[in-house]
């Protein structure tokens, strides 16, 4: 592509989270253009398009990673399509957004990252909670050391519990890989790590709850113990009997802690009085959740573009590290190191 020209995008998979943010942000991005979308459901794919004047319905995916109307490819599909549609993307020359997981495996992982590399195209995971506006305002506080040592964080992602009428492809493992440790827990531990600029991680412990006559999980718990000797405890789960979600992450150390959701921070001074440096942050028009989507994908375009430089995620080879390490840890009922 030409400098000044905007980013072609496709779409693969127009379901729920398409619809819901990648869709209506990308349409309004002023250095991007909705090419084409692709869907198994071609009569959704077609009034997706229709809703969104998107001027080609691509019939198979080989067919979009062998057009020459896109520069990119937004995927949005199934977790268990994530690798091979990657590949073929980049293999295509496209420049490619991964709803996370990236892969099912850290294996996997790796192998996505190979080909990006070898490619030299743009590959990046929808891990949104970074592109938040009080995630980013929290992250300096313990990226330069000012609550001290943290010595324990706390993430949780708690969905209300909703009746499944019907299975989705999210409740099976073989295209899931997992339930809500896969589901929310990737997002969820990829949020604490990120904080604390990916430490090595010794062990996992977990703890999970399989209702009755599902595959996957609706809960776990998970105690991560770090080589510094810190920890990071997760709670994730599709069935909180409450009256709404509850979605928080707490970092404590030897002089201060931080917090969302709402974002506080609480230093302790010399004179051991403990005052409150929370950052403000400007209220936007939208919720937190289309704002991260929002900048993410303005990032996701401007690296695409070349405008700015974003390294390959290397870190989602930890994340599914872990993540596996969680379920062995669950089934064998044991501590599993790293």
């Amino acid at each position: 592509m030409s400098e000044g020209d905007k980013l072609r995008v496709g779409l693969l998979g127009v379901g729920a989270i398409a619809q819901v943010v990648h869709l209506p942000v990308l349409s309004r991005l002023d250095n991007a253009e909705l090419v084409g979308v692709c869907d198994t459901d071609q009569p959704r794919a077609r009034a997706i398009a229709s809703r969104f004047k998107i001027p080609h319905v691509f019939t198979s995916d080989d067919d979009v990673f062998k057009s020459d109307l896109l520069d990119a490819v937004v995927i949005c599909t199934p977790s268990h399509l994530h690798e091979q549609q990657a590949i073929a993307a980049l293999q295509g020359g496209k420049h490619v957004l991964v709803e996370k997981p990236l892969a099912l495996t850290a294996d996997a992982v790796e192998r996505v990252l190979a080909v990006a590399e070898k490619t030299d195209r743009t590959l990046m995971v929808a891990m949104n909670n970074r592109y938040r506006p009080d995630t980013m305002a929290l992250r300096p506080f313990a990226q330069h050391g000012e609550l001290g040592d943290i010595f324990l964080t706390r993430g949780a992602w708690l969905n209300k519990k909703m009746r499944v009428v019907r299975p989705t492809w999210r409740h099976r493992k073989a295209t899931a890989g997992g339930g809500a440790m896969m589901d929310l827990g990737v997002q969820t531990l990829d949020l604490c790590l990120w904080m604390l600029d990916f430490p090595e991680v010794a062990s996992v412990i977990t703890q999970m709850h399989y209702p009755e006559g599902m595959e996957v999980e609706d809960t776990a718990g998970i105690l991560l113990r770090l080589k510094s000797g810190a920890g990071i405890s997760l709670t994730i789960s599709w069935s909180l009997v409450a009256g709404g979600d509850r979605h928080y992450m707490r970092m404590l150390g030897t002089r201060g802690s931080g917090a969302i959701s709402p974002l506080g921070v609480f230093k302790e001074v010399e004179t051991g009085q403990v005052i409150d440096v929370t950052p403000h942050v400007r209220e936007a028009k939208e919720n937190l959740y289309t704002a991260s989507y929002r900048e993410e994908l303005s990032h996701f375009v401007a690296v695409a573009r070349g405008e700015v430089s974003e390294p390959l995620p290397r870190e989602q080879i930890q994340i599914m590290r872990v993540v596996e390490a969680g379920y062995q840890s669950y089934h064998e009922k044991r501590e599993v190191a790293l």
